[in-house]
């Protein structure tokens, strides 16, 4: 990790010891600045959020610049952004305390964002890869399926957390993709197997925001039903066990994810489209999906 992450994940780490050590210690002083309305359940809101900031503070200062507890940090951030809203909405004589607070989560969140980007970049601690399989059989032939997927820019029309999938150079792609808590991550790939009819397998080039490796391979189908289409992923999670705990809490489950990004697969490969509701016309990029009630007979 490069000294400057190390020196920011410190600052921000004294960052979290400053503001937690007054918000277990006097709750409801902290409350009034932000302009929060006072009751015991701000005060104890407040406490578990200076909790939340001193165990930052100690894994910042004792580890540096570990992702777990950079990612926490943001978590944390939009947590905080969540109950300023709340206080926004309900109006008071603190509204414009709590305005100047939202402002300053804001700021400080933008440097957290960059000290955790940059710490996922530099590698993420050993044992906080991801490893994702799923698989799906299709009524058509291996070849076919494969004449599909090797068309890697088609991607983004099921997978929900692709934006944009380019080829730059002979088997060289550029991925664009939904990180968490709405940020974005890019990387460029090779391919590293290529089989007509059997597999496509690629991995991240150096430098990628996330690294990454995936492989789709093809088999017939028993009984002549089609391709059993089988694929495994492995990536690097931002945030490490951290990261993936805090995307599920936010709906982001990523093996849940993959099988319905195969679900979609078996729609496209079949039907020629993702079935849609005739009721809420969303387009054909897989992530407007999830905005969409469920298909009905026109």
């Amino acid at each position: 990790m490069s000294t400057s992450t190390d020196t920011l994940a410190r600052v921000l780490g004294l960052a979290s010891l400053a503001f937690g050590v007054p918000q277990v210690g006097a709750p409801d002083r902290v409350a009034e600045a932000v302009g929060a309305r006072p009751g015991a359940d701000t005060r104890d809101l407040t406490r578990g959020v200076g909790v939340r900031e001193l165990t930052a503070a100690a894994g910042l200062l004792l580890r540096g610049s570990s992702p777990t507890f950079l990612w926490s940090r943001v978590a944390g951030d939009v947590m905080d952004l969540v109950l300023l809203g709340r206080e926004l909405r309900r109006g008071g004589p603190g509204r414009g305390r709590t305005i100047a607070a939202t402002a300053a989560v804001v700021g400080l969140g933008a440097l957290d964002l960059t000290a955790a980007r940059r710490s996922t970049r530099g590698g993420a601690a050993s044992g906080d890869g991801l490893e994702l399989t799923a698989a799906v059989t299709v009524a058509t032939s291996p070849h076919e399926v494969y004449d599909f997927w090797r068309g890697l820019e088609r991607l983004p029309a099921f997978m929900e957390h692709l934006q944009s999938v380019e080829w730059t150079g002979e088997g060289r792609t550029r991925w664009s993709a939904k990180g968490p808590l709405g940020t974005s991550v890019s990387w460029d790939a090779e391919l590293t197997e290529d089989v007509r009819g059997e597999v496509i397998a690629w991995r991240s080039l150096p430098g990628a925001d996330v690294d990454n490796r995936g492989s789709v391979r093809f088999t017939p189908a028993p009984a002549g039903r089609g391709t059993e289409v089988r694929v495994h992923l492995s990536y690097a999670v931002p945030g490490g066990r951290l990261g993936a705990t805090v995307a599920r809490l936010l709906g982001e489950d990523p093996h849940q994810s993959v099988e319905d990004d195969l679900r979609r697969f078996k729609q496209v490969i079949e039907t020629g489209e993702v079935v849609r509701s005739d009721g809420s016309p969303e387009g054909t990029v897989a992530r407007r999906h999830l905005l969409q009630s469920p298909a009905q007979p026109a």
